[in-house]
């Protein structure tokens, strides 16, 4: 049965590199799901700064939708993946939407989508780290379009913080295990 480790944080906290580390530790086969799409030079940088950090033996699989494809397919050859970022896998979603307007269709096309990574993850011998954004921690955005992303996100860390077995908050590099702290409350 597959796992979930899900690492979230804010913007530059360190997730990623604790998240590389992670599945350096633990993994010997290790896939590498990239989210991203790149659109501009400064995405194009940070694709590359990633790539960099990555040893040449983990294969990555690029899918910036239909993620749990990779899963389904290969999660029984692997035995760890790493999945980088949810927050811009949300983003490629919502940018598929009919309406953007249609907050309930654009509710049940994100959430069904998690759902389904989460069923491949369990379904699968491996085990996921989901690296993700902590955005709901600033102040409540200006516009209705940013508001319905920040409430996807933050329902998606919550779906996947359930399904977890542990949930590792990074703040300035240095990663909290809050899963196994809130077990204590």
């Amino acid at each position: 049965m597959g796992k979930i480790i899900l690492v979230t944080g804010g913007a530059r906290s360190g997730k990623s590199s604790f998240a590389e580390r992670y599945v350096a530790k633990y993994g010997k086969k290790i896939g590498y799901i990239a989210t991203s799409q790149v659109s501009d030079v400064e995405m194009e940088y940070r694709v590359k700064l990633h790539r960099e950090r990555r040893p040449k033996e983990w294969k990555t699989f690029e899918k910036p939708f239909n993620a749990y494809e990779v899963i389904e397919k290969q999660g029984k050859s692997y035995d760890m993946f790493l999945f980088d970022c949810m927050t811009i896998y949300i983003s490629n979603i919502l940018s598929t939407v009919n309406d953007i307007d249609d907050f309930d269709a654009n509710y049940r096309l994100v959430t069904d989508n998690i759902q389904q990574l989460i069923k491949a993850i369990t379904a699968s011998d491996a085990t996921v780290v989901i690296v993700t954004n902590e955005v709901g921690s600033g102040i409540v955005p200006n516009s209705r379009l940013a508001r319905e992303y920040r409430d996807l996100s933050g329902l998606t860390n919550q779906m996947l913080a359930q399904a977890a077995e542990k949930v590792y908050m990074v703040i300035s590099g240095i990663p909290v295990d809050i899963k196994k702290i809130s077990e204590n409350i």
